[in-house]
């Protein structure tokens, strides 16, 4: 760690993720002295901390992003993006495999080399090392060996910085009608207050317009958009969730055999956790 003099005499660093000072004679402190918190080199810290937080969130933001639409991250960009901590953080152990090739080498991403390309440890246990020109993280829903590749990071003791391997994944019912265009497994998720509704979208990410919290997915780099109803009741001031469905680039509705796997996930994934913010039967009585 490297240490920063302020005007007192004091030194202060970060230290797992906070400012923490010392004293003239090299003693840790248990705080920043009150006296200190204006000085500038605190303040410059204070202020740098809050960057590396901000910069963590997007990173994750983007990674995520990668991996819900199984974009093709080139090797060159990995190798440039590796070396900063909160890249690295939010990349590592991520299932990634070759882009477009068939029968390729899947596995957990541990190293980035100039030289010898991507470390997997694919599902064997076994590092390998994959000199390709393009990878992809993959959306989990399409990760056939899913059951086994939770397995290996629970054997492994690792914690993904993106959750991939343990995102809540949905597949279309064997016995869902191919012509329908709408689900209707989350309705009726009532809501007593409409800001209860609002707050808790907001808290999930969700973008709500013309009554409709959206999403937009994209399935083979075409877009679709999932839809359910939260409009609000103008009588009682309550809100209620409605149907699930999804509209293509025109707006107009997918029926739901049309709606590929990962809109599919997602979508239901979006449903599901808005339902899971009602108001339960025995909070309604009470």
């Amino acid at each position: 760690m490297t240490w920063t003099s302020t005007s007192s005499g004091h030194e202060i660093g970060l230290l797992d993720g906070k400012v923490v000072c010392r004293n003239s004679a090299g003693k840790l402190l248990r705080t920043v002295p009150a006296a200190l918190k204006k000085d500038p080199a605190v303040v410059g810290l204070e202020q740098l901390l809050t960057w590396l937080r901000r910069h963590d969130v997007a990173c994750q933001a983007d990674v995520e992003t990668w991996m819900v639409r199984s974009l093709p991250i080139p090797m060159v960009v990995l190798r440039q993006l590796w070396p900063d901590p909160s890249w690295q953080r939010a990349l590592r152990d991520l299932v990634v495999r070759q882009q477009g090739v068939s029968g390729a080498d899947v596995g957990l991403l541990r190293d980035v080399d100039s030289a010898r390309g991507a470390g997997l440890v694919t599902l064997d246990g076994e590092t390998v090392w994959v000199k390709a020109t393009t990878l992809s993280v993959p959306h989990p829903v399409l990760l056939p060996d899913l059951d086994d590749l939770r397995g290996l990071v629970a054997d492994l003791g690792v914690d993904q910085g993106v959750p991939q391997l343990f995102r809540e994944t949905w597949t279309r019912p064997a016995d869902a009608d191919p012509a329908a265009t709408s689900l209707s497994g989350w309705s009726g998720g009532r809501f007593l207050q409409a800001r209860q509704l609002t707050d808790h979208l907001a808290s999930l990410g969700y973008t709500v317009r013309g009554g409709f919290a959206t999403l937009k997915i994209y399935e083979d780099a075409v877009p679709i958009e999932a839809k359910v109803w939260v409009g609000f009741d103008p009588y009682d001031g309550g809100a209620e969730t409605g149907a699930l469905f999804w509209v293509d680039r025109h707006s107009k509705m997918v029926a739901l055999g049309d709606v590929g796997p990962v809109a599919w996930s997602e979508g239901v994934r979006m449903a599901a956790r808005i339902y899971a913010g009602r108001v339960k039967d025995e909070e309604s009585a009470a």
